[in-house]
């Protein structure tokens, strides 16, 4: 193979200030681990000669701590998109040091072949597999995708590969790579099953297109889940007889179960207990995500099959992964964001989601990005693709946070992610709110009643002074946000006193 091996700092010269870098891999799965500490160092270098050097950054989604906490705490990021839950560079973004263009990440790929966020110069990928045949390089992935493929064939100036032995060429033939064509060109994504394969185990790109690559031997940044609490598994317990219902009622063909699920140790104890319900039938996972609880269930077999953007398991996981590797074949693939997030599929699969909001107003709006509408959390992901083209979108979340002193369910969304109009049902501790074929004010009540009861009396009272003015969503608009006020100023919205926004 004629592609030479350098250093990371060899590959961190080579880039410039104001260029764009696409990054591989899906969450830290995937992800760089010594080229873009080797960008970061050089960043420090440079501005410790008192001369410029910042980058923007494109990515799958989340990313490593290597990428985007190495970048972020060395101030060599200008841009970043679309998606990231590391807590120094979220620090950047909501003081205004990094600029942050929140996308969804089914159009991020597309978005970046048309030219919209920007040419790519470099991309930088990581693969456990590197080999050359008939004069091509296919470049075999690790355990995240995000959007490798696009990135590899549009850095016009480069590509460099992290070929890391830590992973187990065992992950040969568990990719299916897929582009999507230019939208006036496109042809049906013919996905009719989770693991039905269309592409090829295999990113295969010019050999020119790489400057290099570096070897390495370390794991995924992924920490375990944290377990299950109360609150979590009455929420999955929820969903699970909510999903039964549905089974009975005829909504949902038990045959043809299939789950998405989101990201995080709220939403993995949820898909967990549905697992541990025996009314639950055995199901399908079509994800953009693939948590520790999935894989058990796979183990188990509860889930017959799943299809996903990236493992964000821990390593001790993914090292038994990959020992077990022949038990998950054919049962196990991982595809490219566009992919694994792509609304046409998502319908035709007939998946039900399930994903985590941070807040949810009477009237079944959803916030999942902004704290108090304004503090940048993660970005939305693909939480809107699966929403709006799910069968059934379902959101989760504990109806309290803080101890009790930031109500889950409010009168008006701070900020608003999904409209009322994608979102069938919510889920807190309490009990599911099934908000299909409501009208507004019955989706209120409906909401009101799984809020936790120390709130319930205010969102009452609210809802009835809001009574008075009509209309088709009842609210006083001077005190939509009075509980999200009262926390900023009191420190606890159960401290809210409507008296104080609305005279009777």
């Amino acid at each position: 193979m004629n592609i030479p091996e350098i250093s990371a700092a060899e590959a961190a010269s080579f880039i410039q200030d104001g260029e764009w870098i696409g990054v591989g891999g899906f969450g830290p799965a995937g992800s760089p681990k010594v080229i873009t500490p080797a960008i970061a160092a050089r960043a420090r270098q440079l501005h410790e000669q008192g001369l410029p050097f910042k980058v923007n950054v494109v990515t799958g989604a989340s990313i490593g701590a290597t990428t985007d906490g190495e970048l972020s705490l060395a101030d060599a990021i200008d841009r970043r998109l679309p998606f990231s839950v590391n807590a120094d560079l979220r620090r950047a973004f909501n003081s205004g040091r990094v600029r942050y263009t929140d996308l969804n990440l089914s159009d991020n790929a597309t978005f970046l072949r048309q030219g919209l966020t920007g040419p790519v110069d470099w991309g930088i990928i990581e693969a456990c597999d590197v080999q050359e045949v008939r004069g091509r390089i296919r470049i075999y992935l690790t355990a995240g995708i995000g959007i490798a493929p696009t990135i590899c064939h549009m850095a016009r100036k480069g590509v460099f590969i992290e070929i890391n032995t830590w992973h187990s060429t065992r992950l040969i033939g568990m990719h299916d790579i897929y582009e999507i064509e230019a939208p006036w060109y496109r042809s049906p994504i013919r996905i009719t099953q989770p693991v039905e394969m269309i592409g090829t185990p295999y990113i295969e790109v010019d050999p020119e297109r790489i400057k290099g690559y570096v070897m390495t031997h370390c794991p995924d940044e992924s920490r375990p889940m944290t377990p299950a609490t109360e609150v979590t598994q009455r929420i999955g317990q929820h969903v699970a007889d909510f999903l039964v219902d549905n089974i009975r009622e005829g909504y949902i063909n038990p045959r043809r179960l299939i789950l998405q699920s989101g990201v995080g140790s709220g939403a993995n104890a949820v898909l967990g207990a549905l697992g541990e319900c025996s009314e639950v039938p055995d199901f399908n996972i079509y994800t953009e995500v693939l948590q520790e609880e999935p894989l058990r269930l796979i183990r188990e077999g509860r889930v017959v099959s799943a299809s996903t953007g990236a493992l964000t398991i821990s390593p001790e996981h993914l090292q038994a992964l990959y020992r077990d590797m022949a038990e998950f074949r054919g049962r196990l693939l991982l595809r490219p964001s566009e992919i694994s997030n792509c609304p046409e599929i998502i319908a035709r699969l007939g998946i039900c989601s399930l994903n985590t909001a941070i807040e949810v107003d009477i009237y079944g709006h959803v916030n999942s990005t902004k704290i108090l509408g304004t503090k940048m959390m993660n970005g939305v992901g693909g939480s809107c693709d699966f929403t709006c083209n799910a069968m059934l979108a379902t959101f989760t979340c504990g109806s309290t946070t803080k101890d009790g002193k930031i109500s889950s369910i409010v009168p008006f969304c701070s900020h608003v992610d999904h409209t009322e109009h994608y979102v069938d049902a919510v889920a807190t501790e309490y009990g599911v709110a099934d908000l299909r074929g409501k009208c507004a004010m019955d989706k209120a009540r409906a909401l009101i009643a799984i809020a936790h009861p120390d709130y319930r009396p205010l969102l009452n009272d609210y809802l009835r002074l809001a009574e008075r003015y009509g209309g088709h969503t009842h609210h006083v608009l001077n005190a939509a946000f009075a509980m999200h006020d009262t926390y900023r100023r009191k420190g606890d919205m159960r401290l809210t006193d409507w008296s104080e926004y609305i005279k009777e």
